[in-house]
């Protein structure tokens, strides 16, 4: 029996997860497949969830907040955090946990307020020092030996969403189906969430 089958999915971790003031995510692996794309002129890109992305705008609005704290390059990561309306995105990031707990401080949290989402290795600091650590299905197992709660889905497929959700349930958050987004910003697409 592998780590992950031992642990619980976020749907029974109610009473963990409603506890949480702050979703912290790694993107590559968790708001992604994991894959990212190059283009022959060098230039990388990646493919999000809509799904996960609805999610995130309801969690937001029920009052919870989240980040995105990424070892990933600039560019396609900010403009998904700001689609959303994430204000707290930081990207090339040497150290994780440095970069958490500077976060925590100036919102006021204490660590155990927080659940943090990750895949890989460099996730194990932040997922340590969080009061809930996550992984999704399809982590390395270093992190589903080090997580609370592994979801039923893999990251980029609705495993974002699956946290999102149990966090609302936890919570007593009634379903909302009416969201208005914040308004993009020139030159950016008009895709979905």
């Amino acid at each position: 029996m592998s780590d992950a089958a031992t642990k619980p999915a976020p749907t029974e971790a109610l009473e963990q997860l409603g506890k949480v003031e702050l979703l912290s995510l790694d993107v590559d692996g968790v708001l992604t497949d994991g894959g990212i794309y190059y283009t022959d002129d060098g230039n990388t890109f990646r493919k999000f969830n809509a799904q996960d992305g609805m999610g995130l705008v309801r969690l937001r609005k029920a009052g919870v907040a989240v980040t995105i704290i990424s070892a990933g390059a600039p560019g396609a990561i900010e403009h998904r955090g700001r689609r959303l309306g994430i204000g707290h995105v930081f990207t090339d990031v040497s150290d994780k946990l440095a970069t958490l707990g500077g976060l925590a401080g100036e919102l006021g949290l204490d660590m155990h307020q927080i659940a943090h989402m990750g895949d890989d290795v460099n996730d194990l600091p932040l997922l340590q020092a969080a009061g809930l650590a996550i992984a999704s299905a399809n982590a390395v197992p270093e992190v589903l030996g080090a997580a609370d709660i592994v979801t039923t889905r893999r990251g980029g497929n609705g495993a974002v969403r699956e946290v999102c959700d149990a966090i609302l349930k936890a919570r007593g958050q009634e379903m909302e189906t009416n969201h208005i987004f914040d308004s993009h910003l020139p030159g950016e697409g008009k895709g979905g969430t």
